[in-house]
């Protein structure tokens, strides 16, 4: 079983990331790009065969390391 977690910087939280690859985009010509959010998307392979089950594990997985639940928002999709 296969999980995509897609952790991204909460809402009013500065991404100079971002803000960064909007400045770019519009430095290469590419107008009308009022804002960006910059995340990051982890790939597990997961030996769970209950789905249930898996998608608790992931989520237990977030809250300790994959994302700063302070931060960062998290979804989860069991593929």
């Amino acid at each position: 079983m296969k999980a995509r977690v897609t952790v991204m910087l909460k809402n009013g939280v500065l991404d100079p990331q971002g803000e960064a690859i909007r400045h770019a985009l519009g430095a290469l010509g590419f107008a009308g790009v009022d804002g960006v959010r910059q995340g990051k998307v982890i790939e597990l392979d997961l030996a769970a065969t209950d789905r249930t089950a898996a998608e608790a594990d992931v989520k237990a997985m977030c809250e300790k390391l994959l994302a700063n639940t302070v931060i960062e928002g998290y979804r989860v999709e069991i593929l």
